[in-house]
């Protein structure tokens, strides 16, 4: 009788490029528009599992003062300290905690639950995924991409500013809307 080992699929990791992935935001103004900004500048590693997807994970990193909202003076007014205030807390972070109904098959839709840290303050998110598919470059290096949705409310992170307005409700609604496509590249 022989005995044989089991086989281990390792993980692999993968970076993301920043270049070709977009994370949006959006909050209504006034109760009427909604405005839309982005997070430029994102650095962090998406670790998958293929043999068991759940065991997946991810983390990345923003930088706060990154944000652009095609419109200086508010982007300025969001960096401050009435909002972000990037000044002491210049990162914006997520890190997962698990992966939930991950399957290795493009289109497949799951949850990814984890640490949101915004403004100083750590909240659990959930994020509602889809995995995108994965594909080799011209350059010969493999890549993968994922989209993500959730909403938060921004009072659970300390952003409480706000102005009433005259005719009822506020500048700047609480709940935002967030907004993920990420591209990632497999680390030699």
């Amino acid at each position: 009788m022989t005995a044989t080992a089991p086989t281990q699929n390792a993980a692999s990791t993968w970076n993301i490029d920043a270049s070709h992935s977009t994370i949006e935001f959006a909050a209504k103004h006034m109760m009427i528009t909604t405005v839309k900004g982005r997070l430029a500048d994102a650095k962090g590693t998406i670790t998958i599992d293929e043999a068991n997807p759940d065991r997946s994970s991810a983390a990345v990193e923003f930088d706060a003062a990154s944000l652009d909202t095609r419109s200086e003076q508010r982007d300025q007014h969001l960096r401050s300290a009435d909002f972000l205030d990037v000044e002491k807390y210049p990162a914006i972070s997520f890190k997962s905690r698990r992966v939930e109904g991950a399957r290795n098959e493009p289109g497949t839709s799951f949850k990814v639950i984890g640490d949101l840290t915004v403004h100083g303050v750590t909240k659990e998110v959930t994020l509602d995924a889809v995995y995108e598919g994965t594909g080799k470059d011209p350059w010969g290096g493999s890549r993968v991409s994922f989209s993500a949705a959730t909403k938060i409310d921004r009072r659970e992170f300390g952003l409480v500013w706000n102005a009433a307005l005259e005719t009822g409700g506020v500048l700047v609604s609480n709940d935002i809307k967030v907004q993920i496509e990420v591209q990632a590249v497999r680390a030699a």
